[in-house]
Parts: structure tokens; sequence; C-alpha cells
């Protein structure tokens, strides 16, 4: 057990990351302004407390996810109370404020929109790439995604320590907010005859990546202005989604500097 600066007990031996339990303690979190990425309640708890709880929860944006209570016993031994917050290891960013920014300055946006990538090890990986080449903003939605925990910043090499990550409650919505901000949405997806070269990403682009296993939502594809793959010439029909995105990113690149 180790206490932060910020006076909140930290559980260092939990499963992934940094959490706060106790269900006085996490909604002191919550009233403080912690950065959570979510909390785990116990299925069958439903007294005044839980309620009160999760009208913060609600409040605050932040997810929450019922689970049994042998979840929890795994993340701590502790006395918990059936409630475990997992703190987020960034502070995240707000899209309004990454765009406009861009528009400001008068560069063209570039965003990754990251669509049911769960892998910490890949979500990190496409950090590194994305901060190395100096993408706006990370994408992600609260729910289907990646924890962002010490694995995801030390895969990043540190890079989710610089690259803004905005957490978004739908992504599908929040698609349908970059495009009116300006942005085209250019789906990477071996779903399609179109190479990634023909696509205009020298404009504001937002590229959407989705997972090795289930690919881009069907939602989202659907409204996708362009949808374009990575040109393949082996056995294998796919890359790393991780790879993937390092490949499109360059290529947004190198258009932007033709």
């Amino acid at each position: 057990m180790e206490k932060r600066k910020d006076g909140f007990l930290i559980d260092k031996g939990a499963q992934d990351k940094d959490v706060i339990f106790g269900t006085r303690a996490v909604m002191e979190a919550i009233h403080a302004g912690k950065e959570i990425d979510k909390i785990l309640v116990q299925k069958e708890l439903n007294n005044d407390l839980i309620k009160e709880l999760l009208q913060a929860c609600k409040g605050a944006n932040i997810p929450v996810v019922r689970v049994p209570e042998g979840k929890l016993q795994r993340i701590t031994r502790k006395n918990h109370q059936g409630v475990i917050a997992q703190m987020s290891a960034i502070a995240y960013a707000s899209l309004d404020h990454v765009i406009d920014s861009c528009y400001a300055i008068g560069k063209a946006p570039l965003v990754l929109v990251l669509d049911q990538i769960t892998d910490v090890r890949n979500f990190g990986a496409i950090a590194r790439t994305a901060e190395c080449a100096g993408v706006d903003a990370i994408i992600i939605p609260e729910r289907g995604s990646a924890q962002i925990n010490s694995d995801a910043i030390k895969t990043s090499a540190g890079a989710l320590n610089f690259i803004p990550v905005v957490r978004v409650k739908n992504l599908f919505y929040t698609c349908r907010d970059l495009q009116k901000m300006g942005l085209a949405l250019v789906a990477i997806t071996e779903k399609t005859e179109k190479l990634m070269y023909e696509a205009d990403m020298a404009a504001p682009v937002a590229l959407v990546m989705g997972s090795e296993e289930d690919g881009i939502s069907q939602e989202i594809m659907g409204i996708c202005d362009e949808k374009v793959k990575i040109p393949m010439s082996g056995n294998i029909e796919s890359l790393n989604v991780s790879v993937s995105a390092g490949v499109a990113v360059y290529e947004a690149i190198r258009q932007r500097k033709a």
C-alpha cells in the first residue's frame, strides 16, 4: 500500500494498474476531479451509497462496469467494499480543443480513430508511432478500448505522456462530429480495392483503424468518406494493426510534405 502525493491510498499490488478502492474513497476521487479510467462495482450491490456513487459517475462521464466479487478480489485483497476505481495514467484531452488548435495555426488536423482496439501493446505501439509522426490526437471510446495503464505507457516508450488522447462516450457520434469539423473519415481496411495512395490525406483527415479480430464496426464503416487498403503482395493477408497504423500515418505525412 502506498500513499500518493494527493493523499489517496493506492494499492501498488493491483493486477494491472493503480487503483483506489472503497466506496467513500472512490467518491472522493471523483469529486476531486481525478482521472479515472473506469469504476468496477460488485454486481449485487445497490444500496443508497452505491446509487450515489453511480450518479456521481454519470455526472463525471466515468464508465461503470458491474462485475462479480471474484473479479474485485483478483485485483486487490484489501477491504474494497465492492468498489474499485482504476486510475488513468494520463489526462484526457478535449476533441474541440485539439481540432480548434490545429485550425488556429493553419494546420490540417490529422487524427487517429481507434475502433475496438483492446490490446494494450498494440495501443502503446500505435501511440508511439503517432507521437513520432506528429499526429494531433488519438481518439478512443470509453468502452471497448485498451486500458491506458503502465504497460501502455511503457510500450509507447512514454509517447502517451505527450500525444493528446481523447476518450469519448460514443465513437460513432464523435466520427460524425469530426466530419462536421471538416475532417474526412478514411477507413484503413482490406475490404476494398482502392489503395491508400489514392486518398487525399493532405487535407484534414481522421484515419480509422479497427481491431485485427473484428475490424472497423459496420456502423462506423458505413459513414466513412473513403475506404482504402494497404497494398499486400505476400501470402499473409494482413498486417498487425500497429504496423498498419504506422504505414497509414506515414503515407499521410508523405502527402503533406510532397
